[in-house]
């Protein structure tokens, strides 16, 4: 019997996606559950499992086609083929073990694991293309160890780490190898790629912020001293007991939660001629995944403690690297923290996050000289930047949310006393 396969409900107002890869072709055999096609949504890459085991039979779509909700993505027969398949390959093994030994004639050489990567190239699975694109490794040259010889996660790691062990021997290569002469006369070549998805639908969101609110910038100077000598202290304890660590964010997050509670314009948004206010604070904090930069939420912060934030940011993290966030994990959000320090920046104006009117941006901390108290000292310092839409929030608002954020930081004692 036959089954088609339809494109499941993505989420709330998300109605197509995009084919990014078909994880099965027509003829493989699929067990239950079994991924058959990533799908690419304007959020999140979302794996699409068979329903049933069997056969592939038809696929209705090719990669990069734009699906909509229950659309039929492709056909499984069920049972019968597969089911032959399998009992084919258990009768071919144990003919093969109970065969006599054979002439010393040599057996036909197996292909390359070149040749097979390279048919099975279409057919990576998103969490082994992650891991090609971080370790930096040329997935044509590895053998599969995963089912009809795809390639897993597992083999593409134990790859980078042959590669780095490697790299010692191949610096010890003749001299006349290591400086053997450049081309003068190297062809330069351009490369085009089609836009996934979700890149594309970042572009059209931060270029509609950009046309549609007042964008202005406020910045500010904080001493992290207390916050450094808090980590300090605190740290060994506070991992021994909530079995995580202490981060930056947690305390960040929780500095936004007292100057949205002062300043809720910071935390409401524009709905056509209306102005809405929230009484919670759900932080969207943006996070780097493979595809691009993802915003989850952080549900209710204020009500929640620094464990509870460090533990949901450490899981957002991991899951953004794996590609198994959800449509869930990023829906709502009023007000975004963006942390452009852990990767060396130094000041930066973050565009919002539509619909939310603000945006906190992070950036390094490096030890700079400060006055104070009509002293010159030197002090770890970070630069604040606090992005906002001027047709909803005033200048005086911004800057009195900014500095409650910078007077928190420098004195957390604040956090606990709610001042």
């Amino acid at each position: 019997m036959a089954t088609e396969i339809q494109v499941p409900t993505l989420g709330e107002s998300v109605t197509e996606g995009t084919i990014g890869e078909w994880l099965k072709q027509p003829g493989d055999s699929v067990a239950v559950d079994e991924a058959i096609v990533s799908l690419e949504t304007d959020k999140v890459a979302v794996e699409v499992p068979s329903p049933v085991a069997g056969v592939i039979k038809e696929l209705k779509a090719a990669e990069g086609d734009t699906v909509e909700v229950g659309a039929v993505l492709a056909i499984v027969e069920e049972g019968g083929a597969g089911a032959a398949k399998s009992d084919d390959s258990a009768k071919a093994s144990e003919a093969k073990d109970a065969a006599p030994a054979p002439s010393p004639t040599p057996a036909p050489a197996p292909a390359p694991a070149k040749e097979q990567a390279k048919d099975g190239g279409a057919t990576l699975s998103p969490a082994v293309r992650r891991a090609v694109l971080e370790h930096g490794v040329d997935p044509s040259i590895i053998e599969g160890s995963g089912r009809d010889g795809r390639l897993t996660k597992e083999d593409v790691i134990a790859a980078a780490k042959a590669k780095k062990d490697g790299s010692a021997a191949q610096s010890a290569a003749p001299a006349e190898e290591a400086k053997a002469p450049a081309s003068t006369g190297g062809e330069r070549r351009e490369e085009r790629v089609k836009m996934t998805r979700m890149r594309q639908t970042i572009a059209r969101r931060l270029k509609g912020a950009q046309e549609e609110a007042a964008l202005l910038t406020t910045f500010n100077d904080c001493d992290m001293s207390a916050v450094i000598e808090a980590r300090t202290k605190y740290k060994d304890l506070f991992a021994k007991k909530h079995d995580i660590r202490l981060g930056f964010m947690g305390f960040f997050a929780k500095a936004a939660c007292l100057a949205l509670k002062d300043v809720p314009s910071a935390n409401a948004y524009i709905e056509g001629d209306e102005i809405v206010y929230h009484d919670y604070v759900d932080i969207s904090v943006a996070v780097s995944a493979p595809n691009g930069l993802v915003v989850p939420v952080i549900r209710d912060a204020d009500k929640k403690g620094f464990a509870r934030i460090e533990k949901d940011i450490a899981d957002f993290g991991a899951r953004a690297k794996d590609g198994k966030l959800t449509m869930e994990d990023m829906k709502g959000g009023t007000f975004t923290i963006s942390n452009g320090g852990v990767f060396g920046s130094l000041m930066s104006t973050p565009i919002i996050n539509p619909p939310q009117s603000a945006v906190l941006g992070l950036h390094r901390i490096e030890d700079r000289a400060v006055v104070v108290n009509g002293e010159i000292v030197v002090r770890p310092m970070m630069y604040l930047a606090l992005s906002y839409d001027h047709r909803l929030i005033d200048g005086r608002e911004a800057v009195t949310a900014l500095k409650i954020i910078k007077e928190a930081i420098e004195d957390p004692t604040r956090m606990l006393i709610d001042l």
